[in-house]
């Protein structure tokens, strides 16, 4: 249906939470809940694209893709940063725990695939 009118992208976005009731990385996660659940949700229900934004990181980035996204959206924690070097790390940061996670993926893939 979403295809017929055009649509080849969706982009889930999270509420606005306040304050995470947590620190750290569980914060992190709480922070990232809503948008991580609309990703799941979406994207078992139609078939264009899941792009996952909203308050991800990179802890929670690769849970993004895990929850069915086909991409993330990290501008706020880019654009939170007032140094364009730290936003640079920022990116990599994302960029290298997401490489981490397809690794994590293939050799649990292929561990499977050994076994059988």
């Amino acid at each position: 249906m979403l295809e017929k009118e055009g649509v080849d992208v969706i982009q889930t976005e999270g509420g606005k939470c306040s304050t995470p009731s947590k620190s750290g990385v569980l914060g992190l996660i709480e922070k990232a809940t809503p948008t991580l659940a609309a990703a799941y949700s979406i994207s078992r229900a139609v078939k264009v694209p899941v792009m996952c934004s909203s308050g991800l990181s990179a802890v929670t980035a690769p849970m993004a893709i895990t929850a069915g996204a086909a991409g993330v959206g990290v501008g706020s924690a880019v654009n939170r940063l007032n140094d364009v070097i730290a936003m640079v790390a920022e990116v990599r940061s994302i960029a290298e725990s997401l490489k981490m996670a397809a690794a994590d993926q293939q050799i649990t893939h292929t561990d499977r695939s050994f076994m059988m």
